[in-house]
């Protein structure tokens, strides 16, 4: 209820087809690495979500959305911690208000 989207849980596969690959964001000048286990993949965004990046799934070719933004919520199928880039982190806390 907090985000407008439906998810398909384990898109992706099982543990043993983790993943990971190079993302284009919305935003960003260089691609993100993205580390993908069990990953969900976003299969529909309401009208005020905001796709920041999107990724196929292998087997048919199809992008799926697998990071949005909708207001101050960010969300990601992949999983940003496993990385040394700070970029998606910095970018949540640039959406905190101040004051």
């Amino acid at each position: 209820g907090v985000l407008d989207v439906v998810v398909e849980r384990n898109a992706f596969g099982r543990q043993v087809d983790s993943f990971e690959a190079d993302l284009a964001v919305t935003g960003f000048s260089e691609p993100v690495r993205a580390v993908f286990i069990r990953a969900p993949w976003i299969h529909e965004v309401g009208a005020d979500v905001e796709v920041l990046a999107t990724v196929g799934d292998g087997e048919t070719g199809i992008d799926h959305p697998v990071f949005v933004r909708q207001e101050r919520i960010l969300a990601t199928s992949f999983h940003p911690e496993l990385t040394d880039d700070d970029r998606i982190h910095e970018l949540l806390i640039s959406m905190i208000p101040s004051g």
